[in-house]
């Protein structure tokens, strides 16, 4: 019997930030998300030799651990060393784990949570655990930043466990997760008029989390200022997005990245303000570099007469267009028949 999962990858629109304690637990934060046709999967294959064997493929990295092995933190495959602990998947007989992901670690749009996701998933459905989406969530985020300490918010791990369209509100005893009745003209439109740009770069997204709690520490007052704005301009985007006010939809995105930008100095850079400069000059309304920044994606909104002109701009300049579609569905897992 094979367990397979898939969990998809997500765009952040607007939000980031306010999802990152302790603003959280100090006034609530508030993002606007959606997935997207890029996931992580997994299967898992169960074992009677007490082995635990571990192949991820995209890292070009394979292991094996006995189930009595002390599982140690070493920076090789923490993630799944932290979620077999969680989840007490060592008083299992052993098993093959199988996992990749349609887009690199420091891409930016939350592939490493996403893959958490889909080993709670795995290990859930091995295990027999009936857990629900909340749960499979707070899960993935406990491991991933509590006990693995890896900084960052909370948007990815409900984003991918939920998927769709999202206005999730993070409160300081309990996370809401509004799920968006977007129409497929909405959905299309967004489609038709938005750009996803690699631009060749990855980055540690925990280097810039750190740099902006540190900014919090030190001028609070300047920072929950700004926080506050973001948080506020997410509201008013999600009632564009369902408002189906597009172009406001669009310059919104560019009042987010400069307020975003303001949180941190290593969110961005002299190169890409140069890119996203280019873009606007060719069309674009508006955009943002997807996820903490600092590279991966940059995210485009272009009026339909200006898209491929800014991306044959974008193209010139070292990027590669990357094709998306929007997609409702969120963490998945299945069993089949197998060898």
């Amino acid at each position: 019997m094979l367990i397979r999962a898939k969990a998809p990858l997500r765009l952040s629109f607007s939000g980031g930030g306010t999802d990152i304690p302790p603003y959280p637990q100090l006034e609530g934060g508030c993002v606007l998300c959606a997935t997207i046709n890029r996931f992580a999967y997994g299967t898992l294959r169960m074992r009677t030799d007490g082995v635990m064997r571990v192949d991820a493929t995209d890292l070009g990295m394979s292991v094996s651990y006995g189930t009595n092995d002390q599982l140690v933190f070493d920076g090789k495959l923490d993630l799944i060393k932290a979620a077999i602990l969680e989840l007490d998947a060592r008083s299992s007989m052993g098993f093959d784990l199988f996992l990749h992901s349609d887009a690199p670690p420091g891409s930016g749009l939350g592939s490493s949570s996403s893959m958490m996701v889909v080993l709670v998933g795995l290990l859930r459905e091995m295990r027999g655990l009936r857990h629900d989406d909340y749960e499979v969530a707070h899960l993935a985020y406990v491991i991933e930043r509590e006990r693995l300490g890896i900084s960052g918010g909370l948007q990815d791990q409900y984003a991918s466990t939920f998927g769709g369209f999202n206005y999730i509100e993070f409160l300081p005893d309990r996370v809401i997760v509004n799920q968006l009745r977007v129409s497929p003209d909405i959905v299309s439109e967004l489609e038709y008029n938005l750009l996803l740009c690699y631009t060749g770069r990855t980055r540690l997204s925990a280097g810039i989390i750190d740099d902006q709690r540190s900014r919090y520490r030190e001028d609070q007052p300047a920072t929950l200022r700004r926080l506050r704005e973001i948080k506020a301009l997410t509201a008013e985007m999600k009632n564009a997005l369902l408002r189906r006010e597009f172009n406001a939809f669009g310059k919104l995105l560019h009042d987010e990245w400069m307020l975003k930008k303001e949180l941190s100095s290593r969110i961005s850079d002299a190169s890409i303000d140069q890119l996203y400069g280019h873009a606007q000059r060719a069309g674009a309304l508006g955009g943002k570099i997807t996820g903490a920044g600092g590279g991966g994606f940059l995210l485009l909104y272009c009026g339909f007469e200006k898209k491929l002109l800014v991306a044959n701009r974008m193209k010139d300049l070292g990027c590669t267009i990357a094709d998306f579609a929007f997609t409702p569905g969120g963490l998945l897992t299945w069993r089949i028949a197998g060898e």
